[in-house]
């Protein structure tokens, strides 16, 4: 306080100079830096590769204004729940289009139907907090992570089918203003809705930044946000708050993307959806995922320099989205790890992928578990071979087509074991294995239709080119956990999808039709039965190398860095080459599908590997299972017969709601479901031996467990205590009052 009242009595003196710069110290231009220097990097990239205009410049302020809005949304519900939150243009996204509508096909005022659309937001995030959120209040960050991909999926359903209401299909939804107001910045012409976007953006923004800072509620929100278990003992209501965050994050998102409407326009088909997200998160990443300033000040700059892209390649627009996940990947790259409490806290580890228990050794050489279990093998096993032969039964065209989709179900079910290798051993969320697999397909096209080699030479080098991209995709891995990858992976996905891999853009890649080669020279492909076969050769052959690989020493490291890296290092295990041994295997799984998913298809196919293809393609593989690879195949059924029985408009939402109830339910998917009722019929059938099975008896309530079997697993597991060599480990053991229970392992007393 001295030293500040110094420099106020010299400021008409001899040192006036010097006082203004006084009064700025160091931690003011520190906080100034953090959140107006990404800001500052975009804009000069922007000036020295792409000048534009002042009224190119002035357009990219307005709509960097408007996404700020997205992005401090999805920054309020990261300091509430510290989640990436992919639902978050979606929560504005769906009661945007119903203001639309609404004001387009209704003849509603202007101002009503906003109000309307306003209202419809705020109930929305409310409910969907209350609904879906509050269930994961104690589970993973990262399951919640993964609902929230799952709530994407179902709003972006819900908002694709608003429309039919009215009976109507736009390919694009714009509400002007009525207003008359006009005025030009050279090269453009700016209406109304320009001039409101100006006032209205900035002064919501504000508002939310009063609002935080200085009611009492606010500074609630920020308490929880700090620490929630600290102020729930305090008496602070955190669960009403989160659900205040999520109606706020939700009102954001609607008036950005509302007011977008009347400046360019919504896209009906919702790819306007995955570019707010790409630059939300973007701004996220800039912004150290809580710092709302800098959040704000890089959406906007962000806008700009998308504006200034357009403006030079006004035929490419696409070029913005390599150039965006190249920000985002620097800016991770930048990041210092542990920097927030979400990368300390215990409660960010991966834990959606619930192991899936061998058959006990005490049932194993049972006849009639054996027979059971080889059996059912046996009868899958011949289904799915005879597969061919059911489907001519068809009359026309239809068994052929329902054969070359049988052959897409076992290419996609590659594809979910590449998730589940990568994400369900090593912890790693992949949200770009359809993008990965777009690569294999573009290296098998080029191989077959240009170079004539044989398939499985095709195959061979799709997995090389897959396993090295995703190598190079997983270096961020290195220093960043699953939560954080999930956006690289995300903007890598979404600049392949509209760049990368896209013929128009890419010369290297042949968008023509060729047919198919022969593999090992002598099997003929031509045939969809052939292809099929083939198809399921690959996917059972992976399978049982998969299998392999998780009960070698490489398995064992993966699932063990996952629960704990520092740990596994304390081991001497390079964590390095543990990761990118992941990402390899799993990239190369990916791009045999690609490369087979374009054998099938005759063609490079770009709409394969849209980005909305691969939230479908990782929430299928929950839905299957993470823990078991038998949820490769179920996932996979699963994913393709919502796409055979649905329209397109509907084909989401399957995987939408099955993530969703999957991870409130059946947290192990519908592999889990299904080992489920295996352990039951298991345990029915040592009871009825009198076979103790420690295993399956821990699954049960004490107070169920016979009595006659609870007594022999005492005397089984003294005898085993007692063994010479054996292994110390939990034991049962019966108290004075007759209670059986798991005791200290043998010897472990002080």
């Amino acid at each position: 306080m001295a030293s500040t009242l110094h420099v106020l009595c010299k400021v008409g003196g001899a040192e006036g100079g010097m006082a203004a710069a006084e009064l700025i110290d160091a931690p003011m231009l520190r906080r100034a830096a953090v959140a107006a220097g990404p800001a500052a990097a975009i804009i000069a990239v922007q000036l020295a590769l792409f000048p534009a205009p002042a009224g190119v410049f002035l357009v990219g302020a307005v709509l960097g204004l408007l996404g700020a809005l997205v992005a401090v949304g999805m920054a309020l519900v990261y300091r509430a729940n510290r989640i990436l939150n992919f639902a978050q243009s979606d929560l504005g996204f769906a009661p945007a289009v119903l203001a639309a509508n609404l004001i387009l096909y209704s003849g509603l005022n202007y101002l009503l139907g906003a109000a309307i659309g306003l209202a419809a937001a705020v109930v929305l995030g409310a409910v969907v907090e209350l609904a879906i959120i509050r269930r994961f209040f104690r589970a993973s960050r990262l399951i919640l992570t993964v609902a929230t991909i799952g709530l994407s999926q179902m709003l972006w359903v819900i908002a694709m089918l608003l429309p039919r209401l009215w009976d109507q299909r736009p390919n694009t939804l714009k509400i002007e203003i009525p207003l008359t107001w006009s005025f030009e910045v050279s090269p453009l012409l700016f209406s109304a809705d320009h001039l409101v976007a100006l006032v209205v953006a900035p002064v919501v923004l504000v508002v939310v930044a009063l609002f935080l800072r200085y009611t009492a509620v606010g500074m609630a929100i920020r308490a929880s946000a700090e620490r929630a278990d600290r102020a729930s003992l305090l008496g602070v209501p955190v669960r009403r708050l989160q659900t205040l965050v999520w109606a706020i994050s939700a009102l954001l998102s609607f008036t950005g993307l509302f007011l977008r409407a009347g400046v360019v326009g919504l896209p009906a088909l919702g790819v306007a959806s995955f570019g707010a997200l790409l630059f939300a998160l973007a701004a996220l990443m800039l912004g150290r995922l809580d710092h709302l300033p800098a959040v704000a000040l890089s959406a906007v700059a962000l806008g700009i320099l998308e504006q200034g892209v357009v403006w030079n390649h006004p035929r490419n627009p696409e070029y913005v989205y390599p150039i965006v996940a190249a920000i985002v990947m620097v800016a991770l790259a930048a990041r210092r790890t542990g920097s927030t409490r979400a990368e300390q806290d215990g409660s960010s580890s991966w834990q959606a992928a619930d192991e899936i228990r061998p058959i006990p050794h005490e049932l194993r050489l049972l006849p009639q578990v054996r027979a059971v279990s080889w059996g059912g093998l046996a009868v899958l096993s011949l289904v799915l071979v005879t597969v061919p032969v059911w489907l001519e039964w068809l009359p026309g065209d239809r068994g052929s087509a329902d054969l070359r989709k049988a052959a897409a179900v076992a290419i996609f079910g590659l594809v979910a074991l590449s998730v589940i290798v990568l994400t369900g051993w090593a912890g790693q969320v992949s949200l770009g294995q359809m993008a990965i697999a777009g690569y294999g397909g573009a290296v098998g096209a080029l191989a077959v239709s240009s170079w004539g080699v044989d398939l499985g030479i095709a195959m061979l080098a799709s997995a090389l080119a897959g396993g090295g991209i995703a190598v190079l995709v997983g270096l961020p891995a290195l220093r960043l956990r699953g939560l954080f990858l999930a956006v690289v992976t995300f903007a890598f996905a979404l600049a392949s999808s509209f760049w990368l891999l896209s013929p128009k853009h890419v010369r290297w890649i042949p968008d023509r039709r060729f047919e198919r080669p022969a593999l090992f020279g002598f099997i003929d492909t031509s045939a969809d039965r052939t292809l099929y076969l083939v198809a399921l050769a690959t996917f059972g052959l992976a399978l049982l190398a998969a299998r392999g690989i998780r009960r070698s020493r490489t398995g064992r490291v993966l699932l063990a860095q996952r629960e704990n890296e520092r740990a596994v290092q304390a081991y001497g295990v390079n964590l390095t080459r543990t990761k990118l041994t992941a990402f390899a295997l799993s990239g190369g799984i990916a791009a045999v599908a690609g490369c087979l998913l374009t054998v099938l298809q005759q063609q490079y196919s770009p709409a394969l590997y849209e980005p909305g293809t691969n939230f479908a393609v990782f929430t299928s593989a929950v839905v299957g299972g993470l823990g078991s690879l038998a949820g490769a195949f179920l996932g996979a059924l699963f994913l393709q017969g919502g796409t055979w029985f649905l329209p397109v408009q509907w084909q989401l939402l399957p995987s939408a709601i099955g993530v969703l109830f999957v991870l409130m339910v059946f947290p192990g998917g519908l592999a889990g479901l299904v080992y489920r009722l295996r352990d039951l019929w298991l345990r029915a059938v040592a009871r009825r031996r009198g076979i103790v099975v420690p295993s399956l008896l821990a699954d049960v309530r004490q107070d169920r467990v016979p009595v006659e079997h609870a007594e022999r697993a005492v005397e089984q597991t003294a005898e085993r205590a007692d063994a010479p060599g054996a292994a110390a480990g939990p034991v049962l053991v019966r108290d004075p009052a007759g209670v059986v229970s798991t005791g200290e392992p043998a010897g472990s007393g002080s």
